[in-house]
This record gives structure tokens, sequence and C-alpha cells, in this order.
């Protein structure tokens, strides 16, 4: 008999709250996973367990029992408001005072109300002029690690899992962050910059949604994985198409858009949450 786990997880997790969950669950046992997560073994889909965690702004997922992390040989994931808790290019654009007007932008291109790649023409226009010291500052004075990420890719490293950072944003950042992070593969946009000023435009071809999938898909084919060996992380539209090609498509903190579209929503753990999830 193949058995479902539930797991809870949350920075607000109680035990109580566990144990009332164990119970509407009609779960077999209870283990804990880290400070924040429990596993309920052999739990059942019933009614209730949705509207208990909503209220008590916990994460759930009914995850296959037998499902391991280490089943597992690429993890992909998006950058901008996933790996990190910032959108690059609006803080880029706050150097020139003119964040909002960029922010609207990008926020209405995640929602998936404006065509990615128009919606980045038109951003990386209005930064033209812009000294490329600013990415440096961006880098240095904003960007953030989400909750959680070094815990999750140690973890992935831990059990030789590759991973993938790929964005709608740019080669700056992501390159950067692989260093840093001892990431195995990067895929991003390449910012136009002559005589150390921003050109206004990028080089080559832009890194969309459909070009985030080829570079999850040709990732995962060089390993030679398969689609049930392949984890995809990401927050909104931009995304759709990469989670499209995992086997496990997990929303962070993401838009509707992409929540729909995702196999587990981890709204309000951090990227740790993913790990998790798994024996």
């Amino acid at each position: 008999m193949n058995f479902t786990d539930l797991v809870i997880q949350g920075p607000t997790a109680a035990l109580q709250d566990i144990e009332a969950l164990h119970a509407l669950a009609g779960a077999s046992g209870l283990k804990q996973v880290d400070e924040h997560a429990w596993r309920l073994k052999a739990a059942n889909k019933r009614e209730g367990i949705a509207e208990y965690c909503a209220s008590k702004k916990l994460d759930y997922a009914f995850v296959p029992a037998e499902r391991r992390l280490a089943d597992f040989g690429l993890v992909a994931m998006d950058m901008d408001s996933t790996l990190i808790t910032i959108e690059c290019i609006d803080e880029i654009a706050d150097m020139l005072g003119i964040k909002s007007e960029v922010a609207a932008i990008t926020a209405s291109a995640m929602r998936g109300e404006i065509e990615f790649k128009e919606s980045l023409r038109r951003r990386v226009a209005l930064l033209k002029g812009l000294d490329e010291g600013a990415l440096q500052r961006v880098y240095d004075e904003r960007l953030r690690l989400s909750p959680g990420a070094e815990r999750m890719l140690a973890r992935l490293r831990s059990l030789g899992i590759r991973t993938l950072l790929v964005s709608g944003g740019f080669t700056f950042f992501t390159e950067r962050l692989k260093t840093r992070l001892a990431l195995d593969y990067t895929a991003a946009n390449v910012l136009a910059i002559n005589g150390g000023k921003l050109l206004g435009s990028v080089v080559g071809e832009i890194v969309d949604a459909q070009g985030k999938a080829r570079a999850l898909r040709e990732t995962r084919e060089s390993l030679g994985l398969t689609k049930q060996q392949v984890i995809a992380i990401g927050d909104g539209a931009n995304d759709l198409a990469m989670l499209a090609e995992a086997d496990v498509a997990v929303a962070y903190h993401a838009k509707p858009i992409a929540r729909a579209a995702a196999t587990y929503c981890l709204d309000h753990s951090g990227l740790d949450g993913v790990v998790n999830l798994f024996r």
C-alpha cells in the first residue's frame, strides 16, 4: 500500500498545532524534521486541514511517503524573489530614482499581465546611462539570500544533487551567486555595457519563460536525468514553463498564477522548506 505523509512547517508552528493536525488527518505517527517542520505519517486528506493551516499561517503538503530527497538529481531555481529577497532590476532602478516605475512593470510581468520580453526591454531601456558601479552597489548593499537558502543548498550538496540558477535577471548577479554559493549551473541575461555605462539593452537572446524552461531541459538532459528527478522552484508567471519541466514544482512565496501551477506551495517557510518535504 502506498501511504501519503503530511508535512507541516512554518516559523509559527507550535506543537499544539501539530497535535491538532495529527488528529485531524488521522495520521499514524509523528516525526519532527527540524525546528519548524513535522512529518505526519500515513495521513488522510481530510476537510479542515487547509483551513486550519491557513488560520495558523502554516505550510502543508501531502507527499508520497516513499519519496526521498536523494531520489532527485537536479534542483532548478529562480533568482529574484526566490533565491534572493529582492528584484535586482528594481533596486538598480532605485539608483536612478525610478524604482516605482520599474517595479510596477516587474510586478505586472510576474502576474502574467505583460509579456516578459517586452517588460524586460522596457525596464532595461529605462536604465540607459547608469554607471555600471550601481550593479555592485546593489549586490553589496541590498542583495540578501532568502531565509533557509544556505541550509537548502548545503543539504542538496551533501546528497550530490546539482543546482541550476536560472533567471530573467542578469548574469552580473547570477555569476557572483554561483561562486559564492557553489552552484553548478546558471543562465541569465547579459546587460549591454560600454565605457562603464549601461546601454539600455541586453546582449543576445533574452532569457524569458521559454528560455528558463530550455535551460532546465538542456541541463537535465546533459546530466542524463528524467523529469521525475527534477525539482523546480519559482514565484511568478515567468517561471511557469520551467515549473512544468520538473516533476515537483514548488511555488515559493509566489504570485497566484505560480501557486496554481505548483505541486507544493511554501507561503510561510524559508527555502529549506523544500528539502523538508522529502525523507
